[in-house]
């Protein structure tokens, strides 16, 4: 398996997302929004996905480790790390997490939020995500769409959104993200499939992603031409082209301009 990789901040602020690729492995974090409000560590979300990102990478080399069995461990090592700090924060830092392995013969996925893994085969484009993010207060997400980005009005309607979803992160009244609790990992969506069904794979954070799915500004048939001719800055540049022509986020509302781009793109 061949891995390009990519990553991108989407403005001035420090770079939340983490990829990486190895002959067999490709994975992708998107650290979560903080709004500003306190989390209890003081090491930070880039300190976080860095972190959990090498140790995911470190244990999955073993192909008899599973993906779910990986993310676990790799939580537990990481919460080890800087025990000093209040992990029992409901805004510890926390990151999605999407997780591409060659394994005898089979792609195996892992997806926990709305990190995506899509496959690229003969008969088109499968794609594994977890959008159970996008159930939870519909309302308060609502409210902070209906602003422009970049105003006091839309800065307070996100951390009322971001408070809100703090409680019922990693609940089974919400949704489920890799924060300081290996529990994380029992609720992750994984499968399999053959590789030799599979052409190419694009392993996204929501940043990327969106060129498709927020924006429908492309197809995954576009996005993979793209990733063919160009590699993963191809499909971010033209990204932030996308979001240049709507800065304020009126024609696609969100919660900022320009969302930190991760990519791994697979070939065989």
């Amino acid at each position: 398996m061949r891995v390009a990789i990519d990553t991108q901040p989407g403005g001035a602020a420090p770079n939340e997302d983490w990829v990486a690729g190895t002959p067999t492995l490709a994975v992708v974090l998107d650290g979560l929004s903080t709004a500003g409000l306190d989390t209890g560590c003081r090491h930070g979300v880039p300190w976080y996905v860095a972190h959990l990102g090498s140790q995911l990478v470190a244990t999955l080399a073993d192909p008899d480790t599973s993906l779910t069995a990986g993310l676990a461990g790799a939580l537990e090592r990481v919460a080890a790390l800087h025990p000093e700090c209040d992990l029992g924060n409901p805004g510890t830092p926390s990151a999605t997490v999407a997780i591409l392995r060659e394994r005898q013969g089979f792609l195996d996925h892992l997806v926990l939020a709305d990190s995506p893994i899509v496959l690229e085969g003969a008969k088109g484009f499968t794609v594994h995500t977890d959008l159970r993010v996008d159930e939870v207060l519909p309302e308060l997400r609502a409210e902070v769409e209906q602003y422009e980005t970049d105003t006091a009005e839309h800065r307070e309607a996100l951390r009322r959104f971001v408070t809100a979803q703090r409680e019922v992160r990693n609940t089974p009244a919400g949704y489920w993200v890799a924060a300081s609790s290996a529990e994380a990992a029992e609720h992750a969506f994984e499968g399999s499939t053959p590789a030799g069904d599979v052409r190419a794979a694009a392993v996204l954070s929501d940043g990327a992603s969106r060129l498709v799915t927020e924006y429908s500004m492309a197809t995954w048939s576009e996005v993979f031409a793209m990733l063919r001719t160009g590699g993963p800055q191809e499909l971010i540049t033209n990204v932030r082209k996308v979001e240049a022509t709507d800065p304020t986020g009126q024609r696609w509302p969100r919660y900022k301009s320009g969302d930190d781009a991760a990519v791994a793109y697979c070939q065989w």
